[in-house]
Formats: C-alpha cells, sequence, structure tokens
C-alpha cells in the first residue's frame, strides 16, 4: 500500500507529461455552464455580466488525482456589439507535483443575421504558468526522483471561435490555443539532447445544442461536444438535459469510450444557480477499488437585465 502511494502521483504525472504527442485541455462535464472556456466567442452572448465557478475532483479514490478549479467572468459591452471576459483555471496533480495556472482575457463581437440569430466571433489572449516539482516524486524504493524542478514556466496563447445562435439552436467552432508549446527535462542538457515530457497541441472544438419546449414547464435540451486533438483519441460528449419550471435541470452524458455522468442544477434565484455532476468512468481505470468516479460543483451569479433582456434561454 505504502508503494502505491509514492507509485500513484508518478503516474498522475506521466499522464500529464508523458503524451509527448498529444496533451489535451481539461475537460468539464458541466462545461455548457462553462462555455466560455472552450469558446471564447460566447462571452457576453447571455445578454448580462455572468460569473461561474467551477471545481472538479477527477478520480476520487487516488491519491495525487488531478483537481481543477476555474472561475470566469464574461458580459456584454454596453451600447455595442463586443462582450469581454475573464477565465482563470488552475490544474493540479499528485498533490502540488505539477500545477499549472491559466490567465486568459476575452473579447468577442456579435452580428444581427436575423431578428432571432445572432453570430459572434470570439479571440482569446493570454499564458500559463507551470510548475513541477521532483522532490514530491518517489520511485518503488521511496527515493526522490531526481530532476531540475520547473518553476513558474510561463508560455503564452492566443485563441478563436465563432458561436451562432437562436433562441432555441446554437453552434460553435473554436481552438482555445492555437500555438503549441513543449515542455522539456532540463536535466537532458547535460547528455545534449532534449527529452520531450509534453506537447501542447491544439485542441479543436465543435459544440451543438436544441432546446425542445416539451410543455409550459419541460424543456428538453440534446447537446454535443466533439474535441479533434492530432495524436489522441477523438473525444465525442451526448448530453440530454431536461429543464423544469426555469428552476430545475436534470440530466445525463456519456463520453465516448470513456465515462458516464450524472447531473442536476437549480436555480436558487434570478441571480444564483448551483450544479453538481459525477462521472463514472468506463474504461479499465474506472473498475479499480480506488477510483470512486469524478465530481463536479459549479455556482453561477448573473447581474439580471443589466444592460438588456436575456438574448438566449437559460439552457445555454
Amino acid at each position: 500500500m505504502n508503494k502505491l502511494i509514492f507509485l500513484v502521483p508518478i503516474v498522475l504525472a506521466s499522464l500529464f507529461f508523458n503524451s509527448a504527442n498529444a496533451q489535451q485541455d481539461a475537460q468539464y462535464t458541466q462545461y455548457m455552464f462553462n462555455t466560455m472556456s472552450v469558446n471564447p466567442a460566447y462571452a457576453g452572448s447571455r445578454g448580462q455580466l455572468s460569473v461561474t465557478a467551477l471545481y472538479r475532483s477527477q478520480w476520487v479514490g487516488l491519491d495525487g488525482s488531478p483537481t481543477s478549479q476555474t472561475l470566469n467572468l464574461h458580459s456584454p459591452i454596453r451600447n455595442s456589439r463586443l462582450g469581454y471576459g475573464v477565465s482563470i483555471v488552475n490544474d493540479e496533480i499528485g498533490n502540488g507535483t505539477v500545477q499549472e495556472t491559466y490567465f486568459d482575457g476575452v473579447i468577442s463581437y456579435t452580428i444581427d443575421v436575423s431578428q432571432t440569430a445572432k453570430l459572434s466571433f470570439g479571440l482569446k489572449a493570454g499564458g500559463n504558468l507551470l510548475n513541477l516539482d521532483f522532490n514530491k516524486l518517489r520511485n518503488f524504493d521511496s527515493e526522490a526522483v531526481s530532476g531540475d524542478n520547473i518553476e513558474n514556466k510561463f508560455s503564452p496563447n492566443f485563441g478563436i471561435g465563432a458561436y451562432y445562435h437562436t433562441d432555441k439552436f446554437y453552434l460553435g467552432l473554436s481552438a482555445p490555443n492555437l500555438l503549441e508549446t513543449d515542455h522539456f527535462d532540463n536535466s537532458a542538457r547535460e547528455s545534449n539532447s532534449i527529452t520531450f515530457l509534453a506537447q501542447e497541441r491544439i485542441n479543436f472544438y465543435a459544440i451543438a445544442g436544441y432546446v425542445f419546449d416539451l410543455s409550459s414547464e419541460f424543456k428538453f435540451k440534446p447537446a454535443l461536444l466533439t474535441k479533434v486533438v492530432g495524436g489522441a483519441p477523438l473525444q465525442v460528449d451526448l448530453s440530454a438535459n431536461f429543464m423544469y419550471n426555469e428552476k430545475f435541470t436534470f440530466g445525463a452524458a456519456y463520453r465516448w469510450d470513456a465515462a458516464v455522468s450524472a447531473m442536476a442544477g437549480f436555480q436558487i434565484s434570478d441571480q444564483f444557480m448551483i450544479g453538481l455532476a459525477y462521472d463514472k468512468e468506463t474504461t479499465e481505470l474506472g473498475s479499480t477499488r480506488f477510483n470512486d468516479g469524478s465530481f463536479e460543483i459549479f455556482l453561477r451569479y448573473e447581474l439580471m437585465k443589466s444592460f438588456q433582456k436575456l438574448v438566449s434561454p437559460r439552457f445555454f
């Protein structure tokens, strides 16, 4: 058991770094309530100031499993076609062995396609700080793993997106990070060679959804998220959510060959909404007794009617 405790952080760090062909962006089950994280063109589309905080704990039960904390804010700019947003994401693996923090600023521009349809274009610019502490890694014999630590290594990045929506339908295409960053082992300099620990590849996203009015009280929204990145399997997230009386949301999701999820949310007031999600892995990792699944919780605050009436249903 002690060996497992020391081994798991190494395995988790390897999952983060050693996919030299493709490192993927962080994933969220409740991405539909955190859309700006995958598409900068979403900024300002809800017609008012919107602030969302999200916490994700992945593979609960595994020592050193990944956690993510996200905070984003976005709003339209009054009397203009512009929107803006700010996003902060902190990812941690191995109880602080690997920590990466992203800081991004977003701006969007919206045009009216028709009386009910809008098309937005978004640009994101920012970067991330990477920290890697080899002192927290141990091998099978509980000996420290040698290597030069990485401290606050800054990597700039930028991304683009397009987002089309009506009162019932939305479609988005985006690439949130267009610059490919190589993280390498500094200790390899002595041998005059560079060993790449991870290479961040461009992640392309497509999102779509449609809201059906089943009755005066019930709405139904099927949605799709597809992520494509070179050197990694295609990721497809299918979800189906119901909304009752503009207050309760509940549904399920399936991540192709990866996980099944359950989601629920409650609109506490016109300003506040809270949501929960649980993922169960369908891979071999999910069958281990040390993995109790993944959990997410989010809280959203919106300053209602600060500028104008909502331009889209709360469902997206």
